[in-house]
């Protein structure tokens, strides 16, 4: 793995989200804080570029959510002197599984509510006038782990270079509380989801093997199985990571 000067880093980060946000026009960001690493080292992040007083910070919790999501969130917006709302998003998904879709599997519920939650995000963005900051890191990002037009839609993506053993080093240096550094990764789309049971592979071994693939360096040295893992994700979320693909130009007469 590579070795990062990660103050320098973090400085990097901070520049980016000033100067893209001066850009835009608008003066506040908004980012889902769902109580674990990813958005919680996003949210300090911005903070540290922009002040406390421009960043806001919604968790949306479901009925199923684990407690600890909300109240680890609440407490890192409260350390971080954001303004903070809460919106449980429950009506707003079981409305629609109830009335139309009973029998939808996990994954579906999982999606929907992903994409839900961007959508409060997009409309409080409007009301607010402040851009959507995504939370995704490069892990996430190469493996195709996120929710296309749910947790993936965002103005920006301030940690989508560094790989989630970096941003639980990066972590360390904000001071993020060690309840959420410590706390098993976990999209909390339903109960006792978690990320690497998920995928089927541990995020430190998944990140040294992406990085191998990333800079093209000799993979023999790795589990086989491991490795066939890894390339499993990347293939069947390719298109995840492409722009919607248009025909060739109209024929001419």
């Amino acid at each position: 793995m590579r070795k990062i000067d990660y103050n320098k880093e973090m400085s990097k980060i901070c520049s980016f989200l000033k100067d893209y946000l001066t850009s835009s026009g608008l003066t506040k960001y908004i980012i889902g804080v769902s109580g674990g690493i990813d958005s919680a080292l996003s949210a300090a992040l911005a903070v540290k570029a922009i002040g406390g007083k421009n960043v806001i910070g919604v968790m949306m919790p479901y009925r199923l959510s684990n407690p600890t999501s909300l109240e680890d969130g609440l407490s890192l917006c409260k350390s971080l002197g954001i303004a903070h709302e809460v919106i449980d998003i429950s009506p707003m998904v079981d409305a629609w599984f109830a009335n139309r879709e009973p029998e939808a599997n996990q994954l579906r519920r999982g999606n929907w509510m992903a994409r839900t939650r961007m959508c409060v995000l997009y409309d409080l963005s409007a009301k607010y006038g402040a851009l959507v900051v995504g939370t995704s890191n490069q892990s996430e990002l190469m493996t195709g782990y996120f929710t296309q037009f749910g947790d993936a839609a965002c103005a920006l993506e301030p940690i989508g270079q560094l790989y989630k053993t970096e941003v639980w080093e990066m972590s360390k240096l904000m001071c993020i509380p060690k309840q959420i550094i410590d706390k098993t990764p976990s999209a909390d789309l339903w109960e006792d989801q978690s990320d690497e049971a998920e995928m089927g592979i541990s995020y430190s071994d998944l990140d040294e093997i992406l990085y191998a693939i990333h800079h093209m360096q000799d993979t023999g040295g790795f589990d086989p199985q491991k490795l066939k893992t890894v390339y499993r994700l990347i293939a069947k979320s390719q298109y995840k990571r492409m722009a919607p693909p248009l025909p060739e130009q109209p024929c001419s007469l």
